[in-house]
């Protein structure tokens, strides 16, 4: 069985640079940080530009002029979807009763009381209540004395 030829010798490894900091996580080396001025994402989003949310909220604050019982008023856009739409559920349109309805429930919320077997205690969580009124009523006969 012939014996492996030898490897040969490794390179000597260079030294590491001084440096008058250390280098670790959140603290990169220098020559590799962003310049001052320049951003990590060049091409990111333009400063002031909108989402959507912003643009919907701006264009429906935005004042109108519309006529009501014959007066004109100044409303917002907003408003007078509002009105129209409660207006044409008020005449029997249906899509616009069913939105009005979906509306409603989103602003009110689920409103039907819980059920008594999910408002339950467990028998955990009696007894853990069974013990603080215990120590609560310990406290008020100590502060009577």
């Amino acid at each position: 069985m012939p014996l492996d030829p030898p490897l040969p010798p490794e390179p000597p490894i260079a030294p590491e640079p001084q440096r008058d900091y250390e280098v670790g996580y959140g603290k990169p080396p220098r020559q590799t940080r962003f310049s001052k001025g320049q951003s990590g994402n060049p091409r990111g989003r333009p400063r002031g530009a909108k989402n959507l949310k912003t643009l919907l909220l701006e264009v429906l604050s935005e004042q109108i002029i519309a006529t009501a019982n014959g007066r004109r008023r100044k409303i917002t856009k907003g408003a007078a979807i509002v009105t129209q739409l409660v207006n044409r559920a008020a005449t029997g349109d249906l899509p616009a009763i069913k939105t009005l309805f979906g509306l409603v429930v989103d602003i009110e919320g689920n409103t039907e009381p819980a059920s008594p077997e999910t408002s339950r205690f467990s028998a955990a969580d009696e007894k853990v209540i069974e013990q603080l009124k215990a120590r609560l009523r310990g406290n008020k006969r100590e502060s009577d004395d």
